[in-house]
Protein backbone atom coordinates (compact mmCIF):
# COMPACT_ATOMS: atom_id res chain seq x y z
CA UNK A 1 0.00 0.00 0.00
CA UNK A 2 1.55 3.42 -1.37
CA UNK A 3 1.54 6.13 1.26
CA UNK A 4 0.98 9.69 1.03
CA UNK A 5 2.56 13.17 3.28
CA UNK A 6 0.77 16.16 2.47
CA UNK A 7 3.33 18.59 0.27
CA UNK A 8 2.87 21.54 2.41
CA UNK A 9 3.52 19.91 5.67
CA UNK A 10 7.10 18.27 4.37
CA UNK A 11 8.25 21.80 2.79
CA UNK A 12 7.59 23.50 6.13
CA UNK A 13 9.72 20.74 8.04
CA UNK A 14 12.30 20.70 5.64
CA UNK A 15 12.38 24.76 5.81
CA UNK A 16 12.73 24.77 9.46
CA UNK A 17 15.48 22.44 8.91
CA UNK A 18 17.54 24.87 7.03
CA UNK A 19 17.62 22.13 3.95
CA UNK A 20 17.12 23.46 0.39
CA UNK A 21 13.29 21.33 -0.59
CA UNK A 22 14.11 18.50 -3.20
CA UNK A 23 12.26 17.52 -5.92
CA UNK A 24 9.13 15.86 -5.17
CA UNK A 25 6.62 13.91 -7.50
CA UNK A 26 8.62 15.29 -10.84
CA UNK A 27 7.52 18.60 -9.71
CA UNK A 28 10.61 21.15 -9.91
CA UNK A 29 10.66 24.97 -9.08
CA UNK A 30 10.54 27.37 -12.16
CA UNK A 31 13.41 27.84 -14.11
CA UNK A 32 14.86 24.91 -12.60
CA UNK A 33 13.25 21.81 -14.83
CA UNK A 34 15.61 21.17 -17.70
CA UNK A 35 18.75 21.38 -15.84
CA UNK A 36 17.97 19.03 -12.66
CA UNK A 37 16.79 16.45 -15.61
CA UNK A 38 19.59 16.75 -17.23
CA UNK A 39 22.05 16.41 -14.38
CA UNK A 40 19.87 13.26 -13.57
CA UNK A 41 19.77 11.89 -16.93
CA UNK A 42 24.08 11.99 -16.88
CA UNK A 43 24.19 10.64 -13.07
CA UNK A 44 21.90 7.90 -14.38
CA UNK A 45 24.31 7.12 -17.20
CA UNK A 46 27.55 7.58 -15.43
CA UNK A 47 25.77 5.01 -13.05
CA UNK A 48 25.24 2.51 -16.24
CA UNK A 49 28.56 3.08 -17.30
CA UNK A 50 30.52 2.27 -14.25
CA UNK A 51 28.04 -0.89 -13.82
CA UNK A 52 29.01 -2.26 -17.67
CA UNK A 53 32.75 -1.27 -16.80
CA UNK A 54 32.30 -3.34 -13.56
CA UNK A 55 30.53 -6.10 -15.35
CA UNK A 56 33.52 -6.51 -18.21
CA UNK A 57 36.28 -6.69 -15.18
CA UNK A 58 34.11 -9.47 -13.57
CA UNK A 59 33.99 -11.34 -16.89
CA UNK A 60 37.94 -10.39 -17.95
CA UNK A 61 38.50 -12.33 -14.38
CA UNK A 62 36.93 -15.06 -14.97
CA UNK A 63 38.08 -15.89 -18.26
CA UNK A 64 41.73 -15.58 -16.66
CA UNK A 65 40.83 -17.99 -14.36
CA UNK A 66 42.39 -16.36 -11.26
CA UNK A 67 40.08 -14.43 -8.47
CA UNK A 68 41.19 -11.25 -7.50
CA UNK A 69 43.83 -10.85 -10.44
CA UNK A 70 40.68 -9.13 -12.84
CA UNK A 71 43.47 -6.58 -14.05
CA UNK A 72 46.49 -8.43 -14.32
CA UNK A 73 44.14 -11.05 -16.71
CA UNK A 74 43.14 -8.21 -18.35
CA UNK A 75 46.10 -6.67 -18.60
CA UNK A 76 47.89 -9.76 -20.52
CA UNK A 77 45.20 -9.05 -22.98
CA UNK A 78 45.71 -5.62 -23.75
CA UNK A 79 49.70 -6.73 -24.79
CA UNK A 80 48.76 -10.00 -26.99
CA UNK A 81 46.20 -7.30 -28.92
CA UNK A 82 49.35 -5.28 -29.35
CA UNK A 83 51.89 -7.68 -30.50
CA UNK A 84 52.51 -7.49 -34.25
CA UNK A 85 53.93 -9.48 -37.20
CA UNK A 86 57.82 -9.70 -37.46
CA UNK A 87 58.67 -7.88 -40.16
CA UNK A 88 61.80 -8.41 -42.75
CA UNK A 89 65.01 -6.26 -41.52
CA UNK A 90 66.76 -4.52 -44.42
CA UNK A 91 69.31 -6.28 -45.77
CA UNK A 92 66.77 -9.44 -45.51
CA UNK A 93 67.73 -11.98 -42.39
CA UNK A 94 64.94 -12.79 -41.18
CA UNK A 95 64.06 -17.05 -42.55
CA UNK A 96 60.94 -17.22 -44.44
CA UNK A 97 59.26 -19.46 -41.72
CA UNK A 98 59.75 -17.24 -39.02
CA UNK A 99 57.95 -14.52 -40.82
CA UNK A 100 54.83 -16.65 -41.52
CA UNK A 101 55.50 -19.13 -38.28
CA UNK A 102 51.33 -20.24 -38.91
CA UNK A 103 52.62 -21.86 -42.58
CA UNK A 104 50.54 -19.15 -44.33
CA UNK A 105 53.25 -18.31 -46.99
CA UNK A 106 51.87 -16.08 -50.12
CA UNK A 107 50.13 -17.69 -52.79
CA UNK A 108 51.17 -16.85 -56.19
CA UNK A 109 49.22 -15.76 -58.90
CA UNK A 110 46.08 -17.90 -59.35
CA UNK A 111 44.84 -18.07 -63.21
CA UNK A 112 42.27 -19.87 -64.54
CA UNK A 113 43.33 -22.60 -67.69
CA UNK A 114 42.96 -22.16 -70.67
CA UNK A 115 39.80 -23.00 -72.72
CA UNK A 116 40.14 -26.19 -74.45
CA UNK A 117 40.43 -26.44 -78.58
CA UNK A 118 36.55 -27.11 -78.47
CA UNK A 119 36.18 -23.82 -76.61
CA UNK A 120 35.10 -25.20 -73.39
CA UNK A 121 35.72 -23.16 -70.73
CA UNK A 122 37.98 -24.85 -67.51
CA UNK A 123 36.09 -22.49 -65.01
CA UNK A 124 34.04 -25.22 -63.68
CA UNK A 125 37.49 -26.53 -61.72
CA UNK A 126 37.69 -23.86 -59.34
CA UNK A 127 34.35 -24.87 -58.19
CA UNK A 128 34.27 -28.53 -59.05
CA UNK A 129 34.35 -30.03 -55.01
CA UNK A 130 36.34 -33.60 -56.10
CA UNK A 131 39.02 -30.86 -57.51
CA UNK A 132 38.78 -28.63 -54.50
CA UNK A 133 39.55 -32.06 -52.25
CA UNK A 134 42.14 -32.94 -54.48
CA UNK A 135 43.83 -29.46 -54.35
CA UNK A 136 43.19 -29.53 -50.66
CA UNK A 137 45.42 -33.15 -50.42
CA UNK A 138 48.24 -31.95 -52.05
CA UNK A 139 48.21 -28.81 -49.81
CA UNK A 140 51.99 -29.72 -47.61
CA UNK A 141 53.59 -29.95 -51.27
CA UNK A 142 52.01 -26.42 -52.66
CA UNK A 143 52.87 -24.79 -49.34
CA UNK A 144 56.59 -26.06 -49.41
CA UNK A 145 56.68 -25.00 -53.22
CA UNK A 146 55.43 -21.29 -51.91
CA UNK A 147 57.93 -20.87 -48.91
CA UNK A 148 60.92 -21.33 -51.42
CA UNK A 149 58.70 -18.85 -53.99
CA UNK A 150 58.68 -16.15 -51.57
CA UNK A 151 62.56 -16.87 -50.29
CA UNK A 152 63.19 -16.38 -54.21
CA UNK A 153 60.94 -13.14 -54.56
CA UNK A 154 62.83 -11.09 -51.17
CA UNK A 155 66.42 -12.07 -52.00
CA UNK A 156 65.91 -11.39 -56.04
CA UNK A 157 64.51 -8.18 -54.69
CA UNK A 158 67.38 -7.03 -52.32
CA UNK A 159 70.50 -8.66 -54.99
CA UNK A 160 68.82 -5.68 -57.60
CA UNK A 161 68.82 -2.96 -54.72
CA UNK A 162 72.97 -3.40 -55.21
CA UNK A 163 74.11 -5.05 -58.37
CA UNK A 164 75.74 -2.85 -60.43
CA UNK A 165 78.51 -2.03 -63.14
CA UNK A 166 82.55 -2.79 -61.47
CA UNK A 167 81.36 -5.63 -59.27
CA UNK A 168 82.91 -9.24 -59.64
CA UNK A 169 81.03 -12.31 -60.52
CA UNK A 170 81.77 -13.87 -57.56
CA UNK A 171 81.01 -11.37 -55.21
CA UNK A 172 77.40 -10.93 -56.33
CA UNK A 173 77.28 -14.57 -56.78
CA UNK A 174 78.10 -15.04 -52.70
CA UNK A 175 76.20 -12.62 -51.70
CA UNK A 176 73.11 -13.79 -53.24
CA UNK A 177 73.68 -17.15 -52.40
CA UNK A 178 74.44 -16.16 -48.67
CA UNK A 179 71.10 -14.30 -48.37
CA UNK A 180 69.04 -17.06 -50.03
CA UNK A 181 70.72 -19.53 -47.65
CA UNK A 182 69.66 -17.01 -44.95
CA UNK A 183 66.31 -16.49 -46.15
CA UNK A 184 65.70 -20.54 -46.66
CA UNK A 185 67.28 -21.00 -43.47
CA UNK A 186 69.37 -24.21 -45.12
CA UNK A 187 69.62 -27.57 -43.57
CA UNK A 188 71.45 -30.03 -45.37
CA UNK A 189 69.00 -31.26 -47.85
CA UNK A 190 65.24 -30.45 -46.84
CA UNK A 191 66.09 -26.60 -47.57
CA UNK A 192 68.52 -24.79 -49.44
CA UNK A 193 69.87 -23.85 -52.72
CA UNK A 194 68.07 -25.63 -55.56
CA UNK A 195 71.06 -24.98 -58.34
CA UNK A 196 73.90 -22.75 -58.81
CA UNK A 197 73.08 -19.16 -59.45
CA UNK A 198 73.39 -18.17 -62.92
CA UNK A 199 75.14 -15.05 -63.78
CA UNK A 200 75.48 -15.32 -68.17
CA UNK A 201 76.77 -12.47 -69.68
CA UNK A 202 76.04 -11.18 -73.32
CA UNK A 203 76.21 -13.96 -75.34
CA UNK A 204 75.99 -16.77 -73.03
CA UNK A 205 72.70 -17.66 -72.53
CA UNK A 206 73.11 -20.15 -69.56
CA UNK A 207 74.85 -21.92 -67.50
CA UNK A 208 78.24 -19.99 -66.07
CA UNK A 209 78.51 -19.20 -62.80
CA UNK A 210 82.51 -17.89 -61.49
CA UNK A 211 84.37 -21.28 -60.40
CA UNK A 212 87.24 -19.69 -57.80
CA UNK A 213 89.49 -16.87 -59.06
CA UNK A 214 87.43 -16.04 -61.70
CA UNK A 215 88.54 -12.35 -62.40
CA UNK A 216 84.88 -11.83 -64.28
CA UNK A 217 83.40 -7.92 -63.86
CA UNK A 218 80.12 -6.74 -64.50
CA UNK A 219 80.41 -3.75 -66.89
CA UNK A 220 77.40 -1.01 -67.71
CA UNK A 221 76.99 -2.40 -71.13
CA UNK A 222 76.62 -6.23 -70.30
CA UNK A 223 73.15 -8.22 -70.15
CA UNK A 224 73.18 -10.42 -67.59
CA UNK A 225 70.80 -13.58 -66.32
CA UNK A 226 70.20 -13.76 -63.02
CA UNK A 227 69.14 -17.16 -62.83
CA UNK A 228 69.13 -19.15 -59.09
CA UNK A 229 66.72 -21.42 -57.52
CA UNK A 230 65.78 -22.46 -54.01
CA UNK A 231 63.84 -25.67 -52.76
CA UNK A 232 61.59 -27.09 -49.32
CA UNK A 233 61.98 -30.77 -49.34
CA UNK A 234 63.06 -30.91 -53.07
CA UNK A 235 59.83 -28.73 -54.11
CA UNK A 236 62.02 -26.86 -56.67
CA UNK A 237 61.57 -22.84 -57.58
CA UNK A 238 63.46 -22.49 -60.70
CA UNK A 239 63.52 -18.45 -61.45
CA UNK A 240 65.54 -15.84 -63.35
CA UNK A 241 65.27 -12.48 -64.59
CA UNK A 242 67.43 -10.30 -66.85
CA UNK A 243 69.75 -7.66 -65.48
CA UNK A 244 70.70 -4.51 -67.96
CA UNK A 245 71.99 -0.82 -67.17
CA UNK A 246 72.16 0.44 -70.44
CA UNK A 247 68.52 1.08 -71.90
CA UNK A 248 69.29 0.12 -75.31
CA UNK A 249 68.80 -3.18 -74.56
CA UNK A 250 64.95 -2.77 -72.76
CA UNK A 251 63.59 -3.79 -76.12
CA UNK A 252 64.85 -7.17 -75.74
CA UNK A 253 64.32 -7.81 -72.53
CA UNK A 254 60.65 -6.57 -73.51
CA UNK A 255 60.47 -9.13 -76.07
CA UNK A 256 61.28 -12.10 -73.81
CA UNK A 257 59.67 -11.11 -70.90
CA UNK A 258 56.46 -11.33 -73.16
CA UNK A 259 57.19 -14.69 -74.67
CA UNK A 260 57.68 -15.96 -71.37
CA UNK A 261 54.48 -14.87 -70.16
CA UNK A 262 52.33 -15.88 -73.18
CA UNK A 263 53.98 -19.30 -72.55
CA UNK A 264 52.63 -19.29 -69.22
CA UNK A 265 49.23 -18.00 -70.37
CA UNK A 266 49.03 -20.70 -72.99
CA UNK A 267 50.01 -23.82 -70.55
CA UNK A 268 47.69 -25.67 -68.77
CA UNK A 269 46.16 -29.48 -68.34
CA UNK A 270 46.60 -31.42 -71.25
CA UNK A 271 47.74 -28.37 -73.42
CA UNK A 272 50.50 -29.82 -75.73
CA UNK A 273 53.79 -28.55 -75.51
CA UNK A 274 54.39 -28.08 -79.04
CA UNK A 275 51.68 -25.61 -78.79
CA UNK A 276 53.28 -23.77 -76.33
CA UNK A 277 56.19 -23.46 -78.13
CA UNK A 278 54.46 -21.93 -80.88
CA UNK A 279 52.60 -19.60 -79.50
CA UNK A 280 56.36 -18.32 -77.43
CA UNK A 281 57.88 -18.63 -80.65
CA UNK A 282 55.46 -16.24 -82.51
CA UNK A 283 55.46 -13.84 -79.91
CA UNK A 284 59.60 -13.38 -79.65
CA UNK A 285 59.89 -13.31 -83.33
CA UNK A 286 57.20 -10.40 -83.77
CA UNK A 287 59.83 -8.14 -81.93
CA UNK A 288 63.01 -5.87 -82.88
CA UNK A 289 65.42 -4.53 -81.83
CA UNK A 290 67.98 -1.78 -82.61
CA UNK A 291 71.13 -1.60 -80.95
CA UNK A 292 73.96 0.32 -81.77
CA UNK A 293 72.57 1.52 -84.84
CA UNK A 294 71.61 -1.79 -86.13
CA UNK A 295 68.45 -3.52 -86.46
CA UNK A 296 67.73 -7.21 -84.71
CA UNK A 297 64.53 -8.99 -85.07
CA UNK A 298 64.80 -11.41 -81.73
CA UNK A 299 65.51 -14.49 -82.29
CA UNK A 300 64.20 -17.61 -79.70
CA UNK A 301 66.40 -19.94 -79.00
CA UNK A 302 65.60 -23.23 -80.45
CA UNK A 303 67.72 -25.37 -78.05
CA UNK A 304 66.56 -24.23 -75.40
CA UNK A 305 63.66 -25.03 -73.39
CA UNK A 306 61.37 -25.34 -70.29
CA UNK A 307 60.85 -28.25 -68.51
CA UNK A 308 58.66 -30.32 -65.83
CA UNK A 309 59.96 -30.46 -62.31
CA UNK A 310 59.93 -33.00 -60.22
CA UNK A 311 61.08 -33.51 -56.18
CA UNK A 312 65.05 -33.21 -55.99
CA UNK A 313 64.93 -32.97 -60.36
CA UNK A 314 65.44 -30.24 -61.97
CA UNK A 315 64.57 -31.70 -65.02
CA UNK A 316 62.27 -34.70 -64.42
CA UNK A 317 61.44 -35.94 -68.07
CA UNK A 318 59.51 -33.18 -70.09
CA UNK A 319 60.51 -29.92 -72.24
CA UNK A 320 58.77 -26.83 -73.13
CA UNK A 321 59.84 -25.70 -76.32
CA UNK A 322 60.18 -22.32 -77.49
CA UNK A 323 59.78 -22.69 -81.39
CA UNK A 324 57.40 -24.60 -83.29
CA UNK A 325 57.72 -28.27 -84.18
CA UNK A 326 58.23 -29.82 -80.56
CA UNK A 327 56.98 -32.83 -79.08
CA UNK A 328 53.04 -33.48 -78.97
CA UNK A 329 52.81 -34.51 -75.30
CA UNK A 330 50.32 -33.15 -73.13
CA UNK A 331 50.78 -31.42 -69.75
CA UNK A 332 49.25 -33.35 -66.77
CA UNK A 333 47.28 -32.30 -63.47
CA UNK A 334 49.34 -32.20 -60.67
CA UNK A 335 52.55 -31.48 -62.97
CA UNK A 336 55.06 -28.84 -61.82
CA UNK A 337 57.02 -26.67 -64.52
CA UNK A 338 59.49 -24.18 -65.36
CA UNK A 339 58.59 -21.67 -68.22
CA UNK A 340 61.66 -20.42 -69.60
CA UNK A 341 62.55 -18.44 -72.69
CA UNK A 342 65.82 -17.48 -74.35
CA UNK A 343 65.80 -14.72 -77.02
CA UNK A 344 68.96 -13.78 -78.65
CA UNK A 345 69.91 -11.18 -81.55
CA UNK A 346 72.59 -13.78 -83.01
CA UNK A 347 71.67 -17.11 -84.38
CA UNK A 348 69.11 -18.47 -81.92
CA UNK A 349 71.29 -21.78 -81.28
CA UNK A 350 73.64 -22.21 -78.38
CA UNK A 351 76.73 -24.55 -77.92
CA UNK A 352 78.79 -25.67 -75.25
CA UNK A 353 81.75 -23.51 -74.28
CA UNK A 354 84.11 -21.90 -71.97
CA UNK A 355 85.41 -23.83 -68.68
CA UNK A 356 82.64 -26.00 -66.95
CA UNK A 357 81.39 -24.97 -63.17
CA UNK A 358 77.89 -26.65 -63.48
CA UNK A 359 77.46 -30.27 -62.35
CA UNK A 360 74.92 -32.54 -61.11
CA UNK A 361 74.41 -36.25 -60.48
CA UNK A 362 72.70 -38.43 -62.79
CA UNK A 363 68.97 -38.95 -61.02
CA UNK A 364 68.45 -42.31 -62.57
CA UNK A 365 72.44 -44.00 -62.20
CA UNK A 366 72.88 -47.17 -60.18
CA UNK A 367 75.61 -49.00 -58.72
CA UNK A 368 78.78 -47.98 -60.44
CA UNK A 369 81.99 -49.71 -59.06
CA UNK A 370 84.77 -46.75 -58.75
CA UNK A 371 88.32 -47.16 -57.86
CA UNK A 372 89.74 -44.14 -57.18
CA UNK A 373 89.67 -43.68 -53.13
CA UNK A 374 89.57 -39.47 -53.54
CA UNK A 375 86.28 -39.99 -56.39
CA UNK A 376 84.82 -42.12 -53.80
CA UNK A 377 85.30 -40.41 -51.18
CA UNK A 378 84.23 -36.84 -53.32
CA UNK A 379 80.85 -38.98 -54.12
CA UNK A 380 80.19 -39.19 -50.39
CA UNK A 381 80.49 -35.51 -50.32
CA UNK A 382 77.79 -34.75 -53.36
CA UNK A 383 75.85 -37.36 -51.97
CA UNK A 384 75.53 -36.07 -48.32
CA UNK A 385 75.89 -31.96 -49.16
CA UNK A 386 73.34 -31.70 -52.80
CA UNK A 387 72.06 -35.23 -53.40
CA UNK A 388 70.59 -35.08 -56.96
CA UNK A 389 70.84 -31.51 -57.15
CA UNK A 390 72.62 -29.63 -59.19
CA UNK A 391 76.24 -28.24 -57.68
CA UNK A 392 79.08 -25.47 -58.61
CA UNK A 393 82.69 -26.26 -58.18
CA UNK A 394 82.42 -23.15 -55.50
CA UNK A 395 80.21 -25.05 -53.39
CA UNK A 396 82.32 -27.81 -53.26
CA UNK A 397 85.48 -25.76 -52.00
CA UNK A 398 83.15 -24.20 -49.60
CA UNK A 399 82.33 -27.56 -48.11
CA UNK A 400 86.21 -27.87 -47.95
CA UNK A 401 86.94 -29.73 -50.45
CA UNK A 402 90.82 -29.13 -52.56
CA UNK A 403 92.68 -30.96 -55.26
CA UNK A 404 89.28 -32.50 -56.49
CA UNK A 405 89.38 -32.28 -60.41
CA UNK A 406 90.67 -35.50 -61.39
CA UNK A 407 88.36 -37.22 -59.28
CA UNK A 408 85.43 -35.07 -60.41
CA UNK A 409 86.91 -36.26 -63.96
CA UNK A 410 86.26 -39.68 -62.84
CA UNK A 411 83.07 -39.64 -62.00
CA UNK A 412 81.77 -37.72 -64.85
CA UNK A 413 83.66 -40.37 -67.42
CA UNK A 414 82.16 -43.02 -65.39
CA UNK A 415 78.29 -41.39 -65.80
CA UNK A 416 77.42 -40.53 -62.39
CA UNK A 417 77.96 -36.87 -62.25
CA UNK A 418 76.86 -34.92 -65.74
CA UNK A 419 78.82 -31.49 -66.36
CA UNK A 420 76.56 -29.30 -67.77
CA UNK A 421 79.39 -26.39 -69.07
CA UNK A 422 78.01 -22.99 -70.83
CA UNK A 423 75.38 -22.33 -73.46
CA UNK A 424 76.71 -19.87 -75.57
CA UNK A 425 75.67 -18.29 -78.86
CA UNK A 426 78.07 -16.27 -81.25
CA UNK A 427 80.40 -13.74 -80.21
CA UNK A 428 78.85 -10.21 -80.19
CA UNK A 429 74.88 -11.66 -79.51
CA UNK A 430 73.38 -10.57 -76.13
CA UNK A 431 70.98 -12.99 -75.13
CA UNK A 432 67.54 -12.82 -72.42
CA UNK A 433 66.01 -14.82 -70.33
CA UNK A 434 62.80 -14.87 -68.24
CA UNK A 435 61.15 -17.96 -66.51
CA UNK A 436 58.95 -18.47 -63.84
CA UNK A 437 57.79 -21.31 -61.92
CA UNK A 438 53.89 -23.03 -62.81
CA UNK A 439 52.03 -25.23 -60.82
CA UNK A 440 49.04 -27.21 -62.27
CA UNK A 441 47.09 -27.46 -59.29
CA UNK A 442 43.34 -29.56 -59.90
CA UNK A 443 41.77 -26.25 -59.22
CA UNK A 444 43.71 -23.59 -60.70
CA UNK A 445 47.15 -22.93 -62.62
CA UNK A 446 49.94 -20.90 -59.69
CA UNK A 447 52.28 -18.47 -61.09
CA UNK A 448 54.42 -19.55 -57.67
CA UNK A 449 57.16 -17.39 -58.27
CA UNK A 450 55.23 -14.42 -59.54
CA UNK A 451 55.98 -11.00 -57.69
CA UNK A 452 55.64 -7.40 -58.27
CA UNK A 453 59.00 -6.93 -60.24
CA UNK A 454 58.12 -9.66 -63.00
Amino acid sequence: MRHFTSRSLRMAELQRGGVEPEVLNGDVPNGERGDAADASDDALKQSEEQTLEDKEKDEDGEEDGEEGENTAGKNKKKKKKKKKAKGQTDPPTIPICELYPAGDFPKGEECEYPPSKDGRSAAWRTTSEEKRVLDKANEEMWVDFRQAAEAHRQVRTYVRSWIQPGMTMIDICERLEDCSRRLIKEDGLRAGLAFPTGCSINHCAAHYTPNAGDPTVLRYDDVCKIDFGTHINGRIIDCAFTVTFNPKYDRLLEAVKDATDTGIKFAGIDVRLCDVGETIQEVMESYEVEIDGKTYQVKPIRNLNGHSIGQYRIHSGKTVPIVKGGEATRMEEGEVYAIETFGSTGRGAVHDDMECSHYMKNFNVGHVPIRLPRAKHLLNVINENFGTLAFCRRWLDRHGESKYLMALKNLCDLGIIDPYPPLCDTKGSYTAQYEHTILLRPTAKEVVSRGDDY
